[in-house]
């Protein structure tokens, strides 16, 4: 009675095989283990299936995932990832090869609560809320958001000014600290040459530090903080960063940070910038 070996099995045998080959001959080994000689050599010349070096493809996504969502994600959110990135495996395959590679998902994490309406410590709250100004660099608002790629995180920081709604400044790096805030301000200090102006961001630890105090200081910006767990005190910068993952980003993961950056740089500098000039010239033409 011959009995039909599992992939695993029939692998595990003609390793066997060839571990084995130079005492007995393959064809005695093949009679005696139930495999073919033919199937034997066709693993010689590709020892891992079509099947196998597919898994090993997924399974480096897979990781790439993972790792970019902090150990948070589980198999549901990791196969949307995937689907999102033009993948066709199916849940349960994902499911298995994170199983069978000890990829858990860490549960019952508690994420840091702040109360409610509280003023800011480190700076007051300047802005107010008074998102519509009479003129250009009366007041900024900054902010950072996250974009994802396979690499991991790509972190982008914006400088927008209130008056035109126009980014002036932005910077972009793969881990988020102060030198991202900096960067992104220099950027708008260098172009506008501010006096006096107000520059309003959360209570993020970036616009906290010392060396971002010394930098308002020295180019006569005044920072203005929200509340502890107020999102509509900073909600011009967060309604930009909807649009951008709206209008451009739209879910995708990129490869790499590369291209990531390079579709940002493209959507501010150039997309926000033609629509800009089109709108001016839609308001000037209406006007006349």
């Amino acid at each position: 009675m011959s009995t039909k070996l599992s992939a695993g099995r029939v692998r595990a045998t003609y390793t066997f095989i060839k571990a084995n080959r130079k005492q007995y001959s393959v064809q005695a080994l093949c009679r005696i283990l139930g495999v073919a000689p033919s199937g034997y050599y066709e693993w010689i010349q590709k020892p891992q299936s079509d099947h196998s070096q597919e898994d090993a493809r997924l399974l480096r996504l897979i990781r790439a995932s993972f790792v970019a969502s902090q150990g948070v994600y589980g198999a549901p959110r990791v196969f949307l990832d995937l689907r999102e990135a033009g993948e066709t495996c199916s849940k349960h395959r994902v499911a298995r090869l994170m199983r069978v590679n000890r990829l858990r998902a860490l549960h019952g994490y508690r994420m840091r609560r702040w109360s409610v309406g509280k003023p800011a410590v480190l700076a007051p709250n300047l802005l107010q809320r008074q998102f519509t100004v009479t003129r250009r660099n009366r007041a900024w608002v900054t902010d950072i958001t996250y974009i994802r790629t396979w690499q991991g995180w790509l972190y982008l920081a914006v400088v927008m000014d209130l008056f035109s709604r126009k980014i002036v400044g932005w910077s972009t790096r793969p881990t988020v600290d102060r030198e991202l805030a900096l960067d992104a301000v220099l950027m708008a200090v260098r172009r506008r040459r501010p006096r006096g102006t107000v520059i309003h961001s959360d209570q993020g630890s970036q616009y906290g530090s010392d060396a971002w105090r010394r930098f308002c200081r020295a180019n006569h910006l005044e920072p203005s903080m929200s509340r502890k767990g107020n999102c509509w005190d900073n909600a011009v910068a967060e309604s930009f960063f909807g649009s951008l993952k709206k209008e451009r980003i739209k879910k995708q993961i990129y490869k790499n940070r590369a291209l990531a950056l390079a579709d940002v740089a493209d959507y501010i500098d150039v997309f926000l910038t033609c629509r800009g000039s089109s709108d001016q010239s839609l308001l000037e033409n209406g006007a006349s």
